[in-house]
């Protein structure tokens, strides 16, 4: 007996290219990706941030199960030469985990994971890296839970790209921001929110940056299909009272990725 059944099988690639080269010409054509190992059956990777650290590459990602549907963070270790030296699992909780948003700031290197099941926005500060991490505290953003938030310092302030939990279209279809002068708050919502209305650019989907002098966030186009494509979602004004945004084409995927080519919903710096 056998069942039609068609499950997401998520994979990550590495791609020898800055991020804001990937925005600005909006294709991965001509890019050759290194894949990360074949995973177990019923499982996938997905959400890749990556930092490097004293010549190698460190690429840390959900690593998702489907017989227990909990996902937990891995942790992949590759040389200059993109050669995998080491993989370990890093952080696991009762609740599912995913979006493991690393980043360095104020002397730290930090983790923000999703895990709105948690019912709470935990920060954790990493206190022997890559492998051991702590809680630090719990972003206050009164009632929402956010998914995907991404926190990122532009202009003297942190701000936090997220979409809120309360139900399912405005998971894929409202964007969110906040704002504090400091990682540990506090933290306001903005008074526009949501700012952006649209399935097709407004969950956040990787590391934001600056181009000519914009904050561009790439964020994932849900409008066929949940992380179908990622657009480079550009704030044209973002103020703590005004906020003004246009999203571009979606990133074209080489054939040469195949099979892995039918969607993309994170891509990191």
């Amino acid at each position: 007996l056998t069942m039609g059944l068609r499950k997401d099988i998520w994979r990550v690639g590495i791609v020898s290219s800055p991020l804001q080269h990937i925005l600005a010409q909006g294709t991965l054509e001509g890019l050759p990706v290194v894949w990360t190992p074949p995973m177990r059956r019923f499982c996938f990777r997905a959400d890749p941030f990556g930092l490097w650290r004293d010549g190698k590459l460190h690429v840390f990602v959900e690593d998702y199960d489907y017989r227990v549907r909990v996902g937990s963070i891995e942790f992949f270790i590759y040389d200059e030469a993109l050669t995998l030296l080491e993989q370990r699992k890093v952080l696991q909780t009762p609740w599912h985990l995913s979006y493991p948003y690393v980043f360095e700031a104020e002397g730290q290197t930090w983790m923000l994971p999703e895990a709105f099941r948690s019912g709470r926005l935990t920060l954790y500060r990493c206190k022997h890296f890559p492998d051991q991490w702590e809680e630090a505290g719990v972003i206050d953003l009164g009632d929402d839970i956010a998914i995907d938030a991404t926190p990122f310092f532009h202009n003297g302030l942190w701000w936090l790209f997220y979409v809120p939990a309360r139900c399912r279209m405005a998971a894929v279809g409202e964007l969110h921001l906040a704002y504090a002068p400091s990682l540990s708050g506090p933290w306001r919502r903005h008074p526009a929110n949501p700012v952006r209305r649209d399935r097709a650019s407004t969950r956040p989907g990787g590391t934001p940056c600056v181009l000519d002098g914009k904050v561009v966030l790439p964020v994932q186009d849900c409008t066929q299909t949940y992380g179908g494509a990622i657009r480079p979602l550009t704030f044209d004004t973002l103020t703590t009272d005004r906020v003004v945004t246009h999203a571009g084409p979606p990133i074209s995927r080489p054939a040469s990725y195949a099979p892995y080519t039918e969607g993309m919903h994170t891509l990191a710096g």
